[in-house]
């Protein structure tokens, strides 16, 4: 899929919306720029529409590596992997807890060896045009045959 405008990448997560689950899993691939931020902003911002709430400023927390956001009854985890080194670091985050009943959203999943069953792995590329990006969805479990459009 080609993402030309920030309304398109809003349509995107408005679909996301429709499927996720207190407990669901996307993983987010891509080069520095190419969007996981902003995409994971959108999925965040129209949650908190969707509940009536007040919009927050979403920012990459590469330097606290997760920000929490509590919407209605659902609690976000945004993790952003960037400044971990090896799987260890990932597992003593504790991501994937069977404890922790919150929607993940995390940012430079590559370092993340092993996956949880249900996950929505997103995708992200630069395309020649600057504002111009490619997305893939590849879908897990729940998520298996999942449609962004």
């Amino acid at each position: 899929m080609i993402i030309k405008s920030l309304d398109q990448l809003n349509q995107v997560t408005l679909n996301i919306i429709k499927k996720i689950n207190k407990e669901d899993c996307i993983l987010l691939f891509g080069e520095i720029g190419t969007g996981k931020t902003t995409l994971t902003r959108a999925l965040i911002n129209n949650l908190q529409n969707q509940n009536k709430q007040v919009e927050t400023e979403v920012l990459s927390p590469t330097f606290n590596i997760v920000y929490e956001y509590e919407i209605s009854e659902l609690k976000i985890m945004h993790y952003d992997l960037y400044r971990l080194k090896t799987e260890k670091d990932v597992q003593q985050l504790g991501i994937f807890n069977q404890s922790s009943k919150s929607i993940k959203v995390i940012e430079w999943a590559e370092i993340i060896k092993v996956k949880p069953d249900d996950r929505l792995e997103v995708y992200i590329s630069h395309e020649r045009e600057q504002n111009v990006r490619k997305i893939y969805f590849k879908g897990f479990g729940n998520w298996k045959g999942f449609n962004a459009i």
